[in-house]
Formats: C-alpha cells, structure tokens, sequence
C-alpha cells in the first residue's frame, strides 16, 4: 500500500469510517455519512473533508457512478433539470475532466490512444447495463439520456470496440412506442453509424436488422421521428449497398430504390406542412447519394416536384426552395432523360414564375426563389438542345408581369436568342 493510501486509510479509521478488509468505502458514501454528522461534529467534519480531498486520487474521489449523475444534468431540459442545474453540472464535469489529467471529456472518456484502458467508459457502461435491459430500461427517465450523452461523446476509432454495449441498447430504444424514445433511440443509432467503420456495422448482420427498423419507422406520420429517421438511412444504405460504379450493368434495384419509392409515395399525398419540409430537405440528399440511379423514379418524382411547386409553405419557403435544389440537382445528374419531360416542368415553372412574382414575400426571399427557377430552366434548355428556346418565345409580354419577363428574357439572351 501505498503512503497516500495509507494516510487516507488512517483519516478513515479517525472519522470511524474504516470499512472491513482494509477497503476504502465508495466516496460517495464517506460524504453523506459526513454530511449527517456535520451537526454535531462541525469542524471535525470540515477538517476531515479537507484531507480527504488532498489524500484521495482522481479514480476514488471521481468514480463512474457520479459521472452518470453529472451528464444526467449536462445539456439536457428536462423536468427534473433546469438552467442552474445544467450550468453547475458542466462546471462539475469540466472540473472532473481537469482532476483526471485528461485534456478533453473524450480523452477521459477513452483514454489518449486506441486501445488504452485507462479510460472511464467501459466502467460507466458497466455501471449502466443492469439499467439497460429490455425491463429496466424505462424505469429511471434519466438512464438512457445519461447513456444517449455519453454515447455521442465517444468517435472513432473508440466506439467500434463498444459496439457490443451500445447497440442493443440504441435499438431497444428505437423500438419503443413512445416517440421520445423513438427518436432518441434512432438519435443514438445514427452516431453509431457515422462513427463506427462499415465492416464492423456489416458483421453478424447488424447493418441490415438496423435497415429493417429504420423502415418500418417510415409509415410514421411524426415529423419529429421523420427528420431523424431519414438522414440516419442516408448514411446507413452506402454501408449496405455497393457504389454504383461498382454495381455493373444493367443497375439492379437496391435498398436505396425501395426506400425513395416510399418516400415519394408519402410525399405525394402529405398534406403537413411539417412533413412536407422535411421529406423535402432529405430528398435532395437521396438524389445526391442514388446518382444516375434516379432515372428509375422520374414519373413519381416529376409529379412531386410539380405539386410542391404549386403549394406555398410559409413566410421562408423553405419546402420550395428545397424542391428546387432537388430539380436542378436531378436535371444535372439525370439528364439524357430530361428531354422527354422539358415540357411539363417548363410549365411547371413559369407557372412558379408568376406566382412568387405576385406573392408578398421579401424581396430578398423572392429574388432567390426565381434565381432558382431560373436556373433549372436554363438547365432543361442545355438538356433539350434549345426547344425551350421555341417556347418561351410563345410567351407574351402582356400575359405576365415585368419580373417574370425580365427572367424570360435574360434566359433567352443568354441563350443567344
């Protein structure tokens, strides 16, 4: 034993504190039963606390256990937190981190290099296993948000070799009926995903148990599920699926088609506001990510991009402005087979034209909109050898306003009409 350990073992036997087998009792137990005596024995206590404080090494005085605690208050508004709490609990944890030596929370957390087991998260998982359990789980609120925060806290190259503990509790969660878990639970999943290397997401089929739940996940009509929902399956179907310039021709049908012919067929019949901004948002990222591959969804989502058009969402127009990017990006990307369709979305868009230019919206708000407008239809006129030339030149400058003709006009100029 050690001299430090030895004087702390003495400071316990004279506050009567000494626990069988020479073992230092937790540190959480040596204060509360110092705080009961605080009444009778006040500088006793005080002084006592004080050495204890010197003697004790960062492990002891900072166990796992009270690590749970403080991240139960970190930057979470919950009914049993409030603004004072989450201060004080950070100015805690930043404190803990500094008595550790450690130069950061991850570096506490995991140690300073990959592999190195003087990190405090394999105890901190431990500790919250038991609580983790298909039975357990739900029974303290703040158990699996302390497990959500440490969890995002932890990158690579460490989390793949947690992946073992993390998952099944992040998917237990996701399955859950309550939307907050839910969408905690898929919140946790994603991090998994973008920090943990696809080989190991492929192994013993986790990437595909985790495609499934996901999936079934999309019949949901709860923005707040959608909007975690779909970005975790952007960056989840590359793991499961080849690149397309490795997949050989003719293209097969893959995960990917199946999931934006769902998403399509939701987007044309929703109705939400909400709903409607958020498959928005996501659809340009399934154009990016699918590639050519989007050719094999054309009708369905010529038919969305000309409905959404139509509809206003709201003072910022983020749904149209979202749809827009979607077009031009699907004009860039598919655009052999764009010149069968020049026609309806040419319409499409002159009929925008008119209403943004008629619209009250701010100016700054409307010249971006049919900046946007603009450019996708220069973009079908490339993709159309000039035939949209032929058309605008049918417009007639009484039928519309002076901004719309400008916008006709400086396409056509710039087209060499």
């Amino acid at each position: 034993m050690s001299d430090t350990h030895m004087q702390l073992a003495l400071l316990l036997q004279d506050l009567n504190m000494a626990e069988p087998a020479c073992e230092e009792p937790p540190v959480t137990v040596v204060l509360s039963r110092l705080r009961q005596r605080f009444g009778s024995e006040p500088r006793c206590v005080l002084r006592g606390a004080a050495e204890l404080f010197l003697l004790g090494d960062a492990s002891w005085l900072f166990p796992p256990s009270c690590l749970d605690v403080r991240s139960a208050y970190v930057e979470l508004e919950q009914p049993w937190s409030s603004e004072a709490t989450r201060r004080r609990a950070l100015e805690l944890l930043t404190s803990t981190v500094r008595a550790t030596g450690s130069g950061s929370l991850q570096e506490m957390l995991c140690g300073k290099t990959e592999g190195d087991q003087d990190g405090t998260l394999r105890p901190i998982l431990a500790t919250l296993q038991p609580e983790l359990t298909k039975g357990n789980w739900k029974r303290n609120q703040a158990v699996r948000h302390v497990f959500s925060w440490v969890l995002v806290q932890v990158g690579r190259p460490w989390l793949a070799e947690y992946l073992d503990k993390v998952f099944p509790p992040s998917l237990l969660m996701s399955d859950d009926y309550q939307s907050e878990n839910k969408v905690l639970g898929v919140h946790c999943l994603h991090h998994i995903v973008l920090n943990v290397p696809a080989a190991e997401l492929r192994q013993f089929n986790r990437a595909q148990v985790l495609y499934h739940a996901l999936f079934n996940h999309l019949y949901t009509s709860d923005a707040l599920l959608i909007q975690v929902v779909l970005p975790c399956l952007i960056d989840l179907l590359p793991v499961l699926e080849k690149p397309l310039t490795h997949t050989g021709l003719p293209r097969k049908p893959n995960r990917f088609d199946e999931v934006v012919r769902l998403v399509l067929t939701h987007m044309e019949m929703e109705h939400k506001v909400a709903l409607r901004r958020i498959y928005a948002n996501n659809l340009f990222l399934f154009v990016e990510k699918m590639g050519i591959g989007i050719a094999r969804h054309l009708k369905r989502l010529e038919r969305v991009i000309v409905g959404y058009l139509e509809v206003s969402d709201g003072p910022e127009e983020k749904t149209r402005l979202s749809i827009l990017e979607v077009l031009e990006r699907t004009i860039q990307t598919a655009w052999p087979r764009m010149a069968c369709r020049m026609e309806v979305l040419a319409k499409s868009l002159l009929r925008f034209l008119v209403d943004v230019s008629s619209e009250p919206l701010a100016p700054e708000l409307r010249e971006e909109l049919l900046k946007k407008a603009s450019g996708c239809l220069m973009l079908l006129d490339h993709c159309s050898q000039g035939r949209l030339q032929v058309l605008l030149r049918k417009v007639e400058g009484s039928c519309v306003s002076d901004r719309v003709l400008k916008c006709i006009l400086d396409l056509t100029v710039s087209q060499g009409v």
